[in-house]
């Protein structure tokens, strides 16, 4: 399996799309806003000839779901995310003016998931890890194969993610990272929602919230 990683939006949000020999392709929160950034996710989709079949979000605050519209228009393919996840895009259209992003388009989910179930495309699978705390609703995807997670902002280089939105609870973010992300190897490789990527083996090491 291959990632590539864009950044995105002024919030410098990290848009992932994991694709295969087969040319079968997913992406998971693109943050893409405006022509240009959209342009940039499309030229490599096409330049790399690959068919992308999934849309996943793995939380639904503003900077991960800006380019949900674009990528479901563009790609015809149905949007996936955990159900508790609803009521947090469907807030989004209400505060993206805020933020500077009068353009955003809402769309709705077209699929849940929830741990334990699987994401296939191409000969990959992805296990579902449910993991709220930074948001109530927020999933991460794992990669047992190449050990690749691919983490959201729940687990950051030397860092958490943050608690004080709606949704949140520090404890329960805490929690969930010893609970369901300690327990992997530590080679594995985490692909954050904002920031560098980092190993599990290093936060356990040197997160200073552990």
């Amino acid at each position: 399996m291959q990632i590539k990683q864009f950044v995105f939006n002024g919030f410098a949000e990290n848009t992932y799309i994991l694709f295969d020999e087969s040319k079968k392709a997913i992406i998971v929160d693109p943050g893409c806003y405006g022509k240009e950034e959209e342009a940039q996710l499309q030229l490599f989709v096409d330049e790399n000839d690959l068919e992308v079949i999934k849309l996943l979000n793995t939380h639904c605050h503003i900077d991960h779901v800006l380019g949900n519209y674009f990528v479901k228009q563009t790609y015809n393919v149905p949007l996936v995310m955990h159900e508790i996840e609803v009521p947090y895009l469907e807030s989004v259209a209400s505060y993206a003016g805020n933020y500077g992003f009068a353009q955003y388009s809402p769309t709705q989910a077209d699929r849940f998931i929830k741990e334990g179930d699987k994401i296939n495309f191409g000969d990959q699978e992805l296990d579902i890890l449910f993991t709220p705390g930074h948001s109530a609703g927020h999933v991460v995807f794992y990669h047992e194969q190449s050990k690749s997670l691919i983490g959201g902002d729940v687990l950051f280089r030397q860092s958490i993610g943050r608690t004080d939105l709606p949704g949140g609870n520090h404890q329960q973010l805490l929690d969930n990272i010893r609970d369901k992300l300690w327990p992997l190897p530590e080679d594995v490789t985490v692909f954050p929602g904002h920031g560098p990527q980092t190993t599990i083996g290093f936060e356990k090491k040197h997160n200073p919230f552990f």
